[in-house]
């Protein structure tokens, strides 16, 4: 995330993909929508304690079972704020960091169509790959005497000079599972109702991902 101080910010959760018609135009939009929110302030950061101004927002709350596992020191934490514990915490810089104040609710109605964000979320992870599936390199032909070789990566190309294998080679490896933000998003509808984003396009991670939404810095 970005350390400059932006006018919005929420966490959310990634519902998945649909598609809306614009009443206009009659074109189709794909979006991504996501439950953003409520989230509360947990946590107020001032210039004269921490030397910036931010605020810590939690998002969903715990089951009555999972609650019972939290420790006494993230336990401790939601108590002196006065706030329910909750399973995600974010820090956010805000422009408007000062006139918030620990307990607030800031909702998915923050947010109004037509606005520019960015997203933020993990990737989904696809644990070791080859070189094909990780960079999309090319193949060798099936055709008689390839031998069972015909997704391997080929020569890595070091002789007696330089003698080892050079750095940022594209080779198998793990893939997926990265911390990935999308630029600037149209927001197309907002359900202050159900606290829903729909989203132009798509957003990292797998459905029921968590992601971090805030206006875009780069518009």
């Amino acid at each position: 995330m970005s350390r400059m101080p932006v006018e919005k910010g929420i966490i959310g959760r990634k519902l998945g993909m649909t598609q809306i018609f614009n009443p206009d135009n009659g074109n189709v939009v794909p979006v991504t929508v996501i439950e953003a929110g409520p989230c509360h302030v947990v946590q107020k950061k001032t210039d004269i304690n921490d030397g910036y101004r931010a605020v810590q927002l939690g998002f969903m709350s715990y089951t009555e079972k999972r609650e019972k596992k939290i420790t006494k020191p993230r336990r401790g934490h939601f108590t002196k704020a006065g706030v329910a514990p909750k399973r995600h915490l974010k820090e956010f810089r805000l422009k408007n960091a000062g006139e918030l104040n620990v307990g607030d609710e800031i909702s998915a109605g923050a947010f109004k169509a037509g606005e520019k964000v960015d997203v933020t979320g993990m990737t989904k992870g696809r644990g070791f790959s080859g070189g094909v599936k990780r960079w999309g390199l090319g193949i060798q032909k099936k055709s008689h005497g390839g031998g069972p070789v015909h997704r391997h990566v080929g020569s890595l190309g070091a002789n007696s000079d330089p003698s080892r294998i050079m750095k940022n080679k594209k080779m198998p490896g793990q893939y997926g599972h990265e911390k990935v933000t999308v630029l600037n998003l149209e927001v197309i509808k907002i359900d202050e109702g159900q606290n829903l984003i729909a989203v132009k396009g798509a957003v990292p991670g797998p459905k029921g991902a968590v992601v971090f939404i805030r206006s875009a810095v780069k518009s």
